[in-house]
This record gives C-alpha cells, sequence and structure tokens, in this order.
C-alpha cells in the first residue's frame, strides 16, 4: 500500500517539493507518494484531521500555516524557539522545524563553518530568519540583523533569546557572513538587493542568500565585485526536506538526486 505525505501552503502551486521528494522515493525504489495540497487558512485544523484520517504519515507546512499549525500539534524544542512548524509526523503528532537543519548543514556542505565570534550579519527578521538566527547562534556567532523596521528585529532576538543586536547597513563592513533572508531580488524582481549598491562588503565575505530564483541574485554579484564567496539557496531547500525525509522514513535520502529534481522543475519553469 502506498505511503502518502506531502505539503500544505496557500498558495502552495511554487512549491519544488513533490518534485524533489517523489524523486528521492523512485530513486530509492520506495512505494511513498509526496503530492501538495492547498488549504485555506480557515480550515487548517480541519485538514489536519482529515490528514490523519486518511492515513499520511506526514506532512510539510510552508506559508501562511507554519504558525497556525502550532496549537493543534506537539511542537519540539527546535520548533517552539523558532516560533514555526515545517514538518509534522501525522503518526505521532509530533512536529518540528527542519530549516535550522537545512540552512547550517548546507553551510556546511559548502565548507562554512560558523563559530565562536563570527560576525554574521542576517537581513531579514521574518520566519527565515528567526531559523538562521537561531542555528547561528547555537554555533556562538556574533549576530547582527538588519530589518527595515528594526522593531521586528528586537522581536524576533527577545522572543529567541539569543545575544543578537539590531544594526544598521554600516555592520556589513566587518561581517564574514552576510544572510539573506528575505525576498529581495527573487524572481521576478532580479534586480532588487536588501542592501544599497553602496555597502561597504568586506573583501572576501561570503554571501548566502536564501533566494534560489534567479540562481544568483543582485545581492551575490555585489558580492563578487568585493571578491566575495556566494551560495544560493535551493540546497537550503533539498537539505531541510531531506530531514523531513528521515524524519518520516527512518531512511538517508539521496541529497544530490533531490537538488536535481528540485533544479530540473526549476528549468522546466522557466
Amino acid at each position: 500500500m502506498t505511503k502518502k505525505v506531502g505539503v500544505i501552503g496557500w498558495p502552495i502551486e511554487h512549491s519544488l517539493s513533490p518534485a524533489m521528494h517523489n524523486a528521492a522515493f523512485k530513486a530509492l525504489g520506495m512505494d511513498w507518494e509526496y503530492d501538495k495540497y492547498a488549504i485555506p487558512p480557515d480550515i487548517v485544523k480541519l485538514s489536519l484531521r482529515e490528514f490523519r484520517d486518511a492515513n499520511f504519515v506526514g506532512l510539510n507546512v510552508t506559508v501562511p500555516h507554519k504558525q497556525a499549525v502550532m496549537p493543534f500539534v506537539k511542537p519540539d524544542e527546535i520548533a517552539r524557539a523558532v516560533g514555526a512548524v515545517n514538518t509534522i509526523d501525522l503518526r505521532t503528532n509530533k512536529a518540528t522545524n527542519t530549516d535550522v537543519a537545512g540552512f547550517m548543514g548546507d553551510l556546511a556542505a559548502h565548507g562554512i563553518k560558523p563559530k565562536a565570534g563570527m560576525k554574521v550579519v542576517v537581513l531579514g527578521a521574518g520566519g527565515a530568519a528567526r531559523a538562521a538566527v537561531y542555528g547561528l547562534a547555537e554555533a556562538g556567532a556574533q549576530i547582527a540583523i538588519i530589518n527595515r523596521t528594526p522593531e521586528h528585529a528586537q522581536t524576533l532576538i527577545d522572543s529567541l533569546r539569543v545575544p543578537a543586536q539590531v544594526a544598521d547597513v554600516s555592520a556589513v563592513a566587518d561581517a564574514e557572513l552576510i544572510v539573506n533572508c528575505t525576498s529581495a531580488g527573487m524572481s521576478p524582481k532580479i534586480d532588487e538587493s536588501p542592501l544599497p549598491d553602496d555597502a561597504p562588503l568586506q573583501k572576501g565575505v561570503i554571501v548566502y542568500d536564501m533566494v534560489y530564483r534567479p540562481a544568483k541574485t543582485a545581492l551575490m554579484r555585489h558580492a563578487e565585485t568585493v571578491g566575495g564567496g556566494t551560495v544560493g539557496g535551493l540546497g537550503m531547500l533539498a537539505r531541510q526536506g531531506a530531514a523531513a525525509f528521515r524524519l518520516w522514513t527512518g531512511i538517508e535520502p539521496p541529497i544530490d538526486v533531490m537538488l536535481a529534481a528540485a533544479q530540473a522543475e526549476l528549468d522546466k519553469r522557466g
């Protein structure tokens, strides 16, 4: 009997998760199926019950439901700290947030190892930023957060209880790593950047941009002009999906297959 998993969101058409997971299931010869489901915000609780009744193994959760599902599941320490759930095991009703593992794992895969005292600037103060700040703080990095609304950045710091600070654009001058957690530069607005053109990037800075469409953003191109290294966000997407895959199946997924499937789906969409 085919085991079922999927992702819920509103809207959901953009999701690359079905392509990634189904490619992994196929590569491993597993009789599993992953699909995407558009769930309006007013029926989230009911939909979770219906997925359980239909014997789904688990679900991924994307915007705008990552906070909305929390009262109806059992979030673990990471999900509670980040304040959002993106993966549910419907067999146990336990939930977690694999964005942290996806982000930190992709940094490591690219040879980037945050450590105590490393100067990091995080751009943004939304859900993705919360996951990044949590992971970076656990590694001991020295974090500055730049956000259009400084009050939101302070709220993030206060709720996560991490030793970070609210900063302005001058903080990038001595940043060793800059992490873009905003949507600035995402297709179709590919010329946008979360930083001004004259932002004083340090020579050799590493920019990790969670945007993965386009593959190279305006911010990444800016970093390259000062000899910086750049990493796009597709690897984080694949690795957070891989963490969910492990949780549901107990099997190590083929990351390379998931990455290739995600890229192929992006290419197909143009």
